[in-house]
């Protein structure tokens, strides 16, 4: 890792440290697992995925990348993280599931092959950077014009704090102790400025919801905790 990579060491650690885990559907990353369903159907609201190609952007150990896959895309996943990205592979040769990865920044393989994927997915890593504009700015580099990119994020208003952290986090017990730091949280206006300023114009934004009481997720107009959103790059 280059000092010039825009990640924080201590994140890719936290991650890395529980890789092992990333594949367990009833483990520490249940709720990746609960939301993936939901992320690839709001993807496939805006893109076709069959023969697409596609680039993962922090992919973890490769839960949404394998999604892709599997809906048909060639797909690529990329993270800072070896373990994860050591974890992916591993699962992908178990599964059988033909996604690939790298380890390799965003900026990085944006330099390398601008304009070369028909869409792009991003989703909770902003939250987790020094810059998140410059993914933003990558990730819009690496789709081709009039291809689309998607991110998802956490809203930083009162309400995700007390939601995805100290709820999330703390008494429910659906995520890691310290996965969140709420200063990092992005409004959507930021997010959308930020998308603008590189390019990319917004074309729908959805709420991703949890309900304690059926304990599950599910798309809607609320997006004061966690949202995702799809933006098309400009011709």
């Amino acid at each position: 890792m280059t000092a010039t990579d825009n990640v924080h060491p201590q994140e890719i650690h936290k991650f890395g440290s529980r890789a092992e885990h990333w594949w367990d559907p009833n483990g520490e990353f249940k709720t990746l697992h609960d939301v993936n369903p939901l992320r690839l159907r709001f993807i496939q609201q805006f893109a076709e995925l069959p023969g697409k190609r596609l680039v993962d952007v922090g992919c973890g150990g490769g839960i949404l990348t394998e999604g892709l896959a599997k809906a048909g895309a060639d797909v690529l996943g990329i993270d800072l993280s070896e373990d994860l990205i050591d974890i992916a592979d591993l699962h992908g040769l178990e599964t059988g599931i033909n996604a690939h990865y790298q380890k390799i920044s965003a900026e990085s393989l944006a330099e390398q092959q601008p304009a070369g994927f028909d869409h792009v997915t991003c989703m909770e890593m902003l939250e987790h950077v020094p810059d998140p504009a410059s993914i933003i700015r990558a990730c819009a580099t690496l789709v081709k014009p009039g291809g689309m990119v998607f991110f998802s994020t956490l809203n930083r208003v009162p309400k995700a704090y007390l939601l995805a952290i100290l709820a999330a986090e703390h008494i429910l017990k659906m995520l890691p102790q310290g996965t969140h730091d709420y200063k990092t949280f992005i409004k959507p206006s930021e997010l959308c400025q930020s998308a603008r300023n590189a390019g990319l114009e917004l074309q729908g934004m959805t709420g991703i919801e949890y309900n304690p009481f059926s304990k599950k997720f599910s798309l809607g107009k609320d997006i004061g905790v966690n949202y995702i959103a799809a933006f098309r790059r400009s011709e």
